[in-house]
């Protein structure tokens, strides 16, 4: 369908976001896939800042092409949504908080929800910060 973003529906950025995370979130497997859940969950609790970053950049480049590709574009917006902090305040903390659950989440609920939600938002986290090395043009 197509949509003009310049009909007053749209104007509340919340509900542009809204739509997109509720696409995200009901996509049969998410962003990044259950098969890669417990692999990313490992990597970012690497105490090695160096190998953590590899690790990391590794697990992004092993995705399917269509998942990797639609968290290249993806994470570059989420980036200059971050560069404008200072106006919509979104850090990259808050932006890992309301996008890690949906973009990455084990296959079944069981075990710590608060714990998997922490390290979610990391991961979301590190990607964010480190979007340059991880996706390099």
């Amino acid at each position: 369908e197509h949509l003009d973003l310049d009909d007053g529906r749209w104007e509340d950025i919340h509900v542009v976001t809204g739509a997109l995370k509720l696409f995200l979130r009901e996509l049969p497997e998410p962003l990044i896939p259950f098969s890669h859940f417990d692999k990313f969950i490992a990597a970012i609790k690497i105490q090695d800042l160096p190998l953590r970053g590899r690790c990391m950049r590794d697990l992004v480049l092993s995705l399917p092409p269509a998942h990797h590709d639609t968290m290249k574009v993806l994470f570059r917006h989420l980036c200059r949504v971050v560069e404008h902090k200072e106006e919509n305040r979104m850090s990259v903390q808050s932006v890992a908080i309301v996008f890690g659950p949906t973009l990455l989440r084990p296959a079944s609920e069981e075990g710590s929800m608060a714990m998997h939600m922490v390290f979610q938002n990391q991961v979301v986290e590190h990607i964010l910060n480190h979007y340059g090395y991880i996706f390099p043009e």
